[in-house]
C-alpha cells in the first residue's frame, strides 16, 4: 500500500502574506463597487433633474394641465362669441343681397358653442369666420353693383331730363308745354290756345330767355322776372316753368287766355 505524504506546512510569514492579499481583495471589491453605486445615483438624480427640466420648458407642470385646459376652454368660446356676433352681422347686411344659407346654417350650429364639445366649437368657429368673410365681400361686390346701376340710373334720368329741358327751351316746346297743361289744368281748349298763342307771340315771341327795358322776364313777360320763382327755383332757365306760372297768372288776373288777350289788345299790356 502506497503511502501518501502530508502537504507541507507554510510558515507563519506566509501565512500573513496571504491574509494581506484577502483582505486587499475585499478592499478593492468594496471601492469598486462603492463607485459603481454612486455613479447609479448620480444617473438617477441626472434624469430627474431633466424630467424637471423637460416639464418646465414647456409652461405645463403636472399639476397645472387642468388650470391651463380650462383656460384653452374659456378662450374658444369666447372666440366662437366673437364669431358667432360677426356672423350675425354679416347676415344682416347680407340680406336680399347674397345667399347666405351656409353662413346661416353653420351659424346657427355655434349658437350651441356653451354645450358642445371644445374641438368642435374651435373648428365651427373658424368655419364661421371663413364663411363671413366670404359673404361679406360677396355683399359688397352685390352693393357695388347695385351702386353703379342707380349711378346710370339717375344719369338715365338727368339726360333725360336735359332732353326734355332742351326741348321744352324751344318756342315749338314751350307752346306744346302750354298747350298740355292749359288742357289738363285749367280745361282750356283749342280756342284759348289759339289766344295764348298770340299774347305770349307779342310779349315775348315765347322766348324763355327774353328781357325788355322795363325788366319784364321770360315767355310771360313776369316783372319782376323773380315772381316766377313761385313756380320752380328753375324760373329763369326753364321754359316749362316759366309757362306754369304764366298760365297761373293768366288764371287768376283775367280768368282766360283769350281774356287777356283782348285786355292786351286794349291796353298793349296783360
Amino acid at each position: 500500500m502506497t503511502s501518501h505524504s502530508a502537504p507541507p506546512r507554510r510558515s507563519p510569514h506566509s501565512r500573513r502574506i496571504i491574509a494581506i492579499s484577502l483582505a486587499s481583495a475585499v478592499a478593492v471589491a468594496l471601492v469598486t463597487g462603492g463607485s459603481y453605486a454612486l455613479q447609479a445615483a448620480n444617473a438617477a438624480q441626472d434624469r430627474v433633474t431633466a424630467t424637471a427640466a423637460l416639464s418646465a420648458s414647456t409652461g405645463r407642470q403636472h399639476d397645472q394641465l387642468a388650470v391651463y385646459d380650462s383656460i384653452a376652454t374659456v378662450h374658444a368660446k369666447d372666440a366662437a362669441a366673437v364669431a358667432l356676433d360677426r356672423a350675425n352681422a354679416v347676415l344682416a347686411a347680407a340680406k336680399d343681397k347674397v345667399d347666405a344659407t351656409t353662413l346661416s346654417d353653420v351659424a346657427s350650429s355655434l349658437a350651441s358653442y356653451q354645450v358642445l364639445p371644445i374641438d368642435e366649437v374651435e373648428s365651427l368657429t373658424q368655419r364661421t369666420a371663413a364663411i363671413s368673410t366670404s359673404v361679406e365681400a360677396a355683399a359688397a361686390e352685390a352693393d357695388r353693383v347695385a351702386a353703379e346701376k342707380a349711378a346710370a340710373a339717375a344719369a338715365a334720368a338727368e339726360a333725360q331730363r336735359l332732353q326734355a329741358l332742351a326741348s321744352a327751351n324751344t318756342p315749338a316746346g314751350a307752346k306744346a308745354v302750354a298747350q298740355g297743361l292749359a288742357a289738363s289744368k285749367y280745361g282750356w281748349g283749342d280756342g284759348q290756345f289759339s289766344c295764348l298763342v298770340q299774347l305770349w307771340q307779342r310779349e315775348s315771341g315765347w322766348s324763355y330767355t327774353a328781357h325788355n327795358s322795363s325788366g319784364a322776364t321770360g315767355i310771360p313777360q313776369a316783372l319782376p322776372g323773380s315772381k316766377m320763382a313761385s313756380a320752380g327755383s328753375d324760373w329763369a332757365t326753364n321754359a316749362a316753368t316759366q309757362v306754369a306760372w304764366g298760365l297761373g297768372y293768366i288764371a287768376a288776373s283775367y280768368g282766360t287766355p283769350c281774356a287777356a288777350w283782348a285786355h292786351s289788345e286794349a291796353y298793349n299790356y296783360y
